[in-house]
């Protein structure tokens, strides 16, 4: 194992990100067992915790009720025995994942001999922005150890209790097994300051993440001067045609927007040919209805259902996280291609069809991270699509699109291997 290093004082954010670029040299080069003995020790520490955990997060819960949040935010900020489970459930999938690290993605000999590979290698330090998220704390400082990296959370104020024993244990957790703490840092304690400190660190973070509402993302975007992989909002839409079937479309729009409303992959949005609406409008908004959600429609909906909100220009466009949504009808998969193009935030479209041609088109033409067919909006997640736990999941086109694992925490680089060669 390497040598620990363990900071004596910090005064200053930037004397973390300083300590995490100094670890990062260390956790590059943990072999894959190392890493993976790390991540079985924290799964450990989290369930031999979950009490202390459970307890700091009340306390985090109590007073977000006291300052007003909304339920759908309590929601995500809950960590309670099944959860705190779930987390360490979490980091032992990510343990049992192949190391990206080292991997070789391509290759070739040059005509003078000299031998190419192109591998997969850390970025160094992984930061992350995010809030009322405790499971991202753990979710990130898991899967950047995994993939050779030292990582810097900044998790906000309501999440603060929470974070900071996640932290805490996680550290002890690295410790017990001769790997440096300072590969998990936090900037809770300095604020906003700490949040700036990430934004701005260029020579010390080499990738930020940002998760969290679209006004956060779009702070981080814009003001920041390392390199950012966007996850944006989910307004997430899904169309029904004339040839769905009457149970898919039911079961998946209410799964899609009842299971865990308050995602960034349940459904805001459906879209209804109009051939379809007479038939399908009635049974779906009657099955949402009957699981406490509240409908915003157009003038067509409202005609074929009662106690609907009349839906304005701005529903189109609101990410609801909670149990409401937003139906119109369409004419044709034209029209819902439009609205889509005009409304999406490029995180995941499905469509509920029989027909093979409005299935494939839909497939295709469709710009956004996840694409899908006959299925619920619900498995865009990276633990879903078997990435184990997930950074985030990126509406951007560069590097990273979609839920982010592993490979998503690593860059490249070319190896060359000669025998003397030189250029003419």
């Amino acid at each position: 194992m390497p040598d620990i290093a363990v900071s004596d004082t910090v005064q200053t954010a930037q004397d973390r990100l300083s300590l995490a670029k100094e670890a990062s040299r260390v956790t590059a080069r943990l072999t894959s067992a190392e890493k993976a003995t790390a991540l079985e020790s924290i799964a450990q520490a989290l369930e031999e915790n979950a009490d202390r955990i459970i307890e700091a997060n009340a306390r985090d819960i109590e007073r977000g009720r006291a300052g007003g949040i909304v339920e759908s935010l309590v929601d995500r900020l809950r960590l309670d025995a099944t959860r705190v489970a779930g987390l360490a459930s979490a980091v032992r999938e990510v343990a049992a994942l192949a190391d990206p690290v080292g991997q070789v993605i391509g290759g070739h000999r040059m005509p003078n001999g000299v031998a190419l590979e192109q591998v997969r290698v850390p970025f160094g330090v992984v930061g992350a922005i995010y809030e009322a998220r405790p499971n991202v704390t753990v979710d990130i400082a898991a899967l950047a150890l995994r993939s050779g990296n030292a990582s810097v959370l900044r998790g906000g104020s309501a999440a603060k209790e929470s974070n900071t024993i996640l932290v805490e244990i996680m550290r002890g957790a690295l410790e017990s097994v001769g790997i440096t703490a300072e590969a998990i840092q936090t900037v809770d304690d300095f604020g906003r300051d700490g949040a700036k400190a990430l934004m701005q660190g260029r020579g010390y973070i080499d990738v930020l993440v940002p998760r969290g509402s679209a006004a956060l993302i779009e702070t981080v975007v814009t003001e920041s001067t390392v390199p950012v992989i966007e996850t944006g909002a989910g307004v997430v839409h899904i169309v029904l045609d004339e040839t769905a079937p009457i149970d898919w479309a039911r079961e998946i729009v209410v799964n899609a927007k009842v299971q865990r409303p308050s995602v960034c992959n349940a459904v805001e949005t459906v879209l209804v040919l109009r051939q379809a609406a007479p038939l399908l409008v009635p049974v779906v908004a009657s099955a949402l209805q009957s699981e406490g959600v509240a409908i915003h429609g157009d003038d067509m909906v409202a005609g074929l259902v009662s106690n609907i909100i009349p839906a304005t220009e701005e529903d189109w466009s609101t990410e609801y996280l909670g149990l409401e949504i937003a139906m119109k009808v369409v004419d044709t998969l034209d029209d819902a291609l439009a609205h889509i193009r005009q409304y999406s935030t490029g995180h995941t479209e499905s469509i509920v069809t029989n027909d093979s041609g409005n299935l494939e088109r839909f497939l295709a033409e469709v710009d956004s991270a996840v694409v899908m067919a006959n299925a619920s909006t619900r498995f865009t997640d990276g633990a879903e699509f078997g990435f184990g736990a997930e950074v985030g999941i990126s509406t951007q086109k560069l590097h990273a699109r979609g839920p982010m694992g592993l490979s998503e925490l690593t860059s490249t680089k070319w190896l060359a291997r000669g025998a003397g060669q030189t250029r003419g």
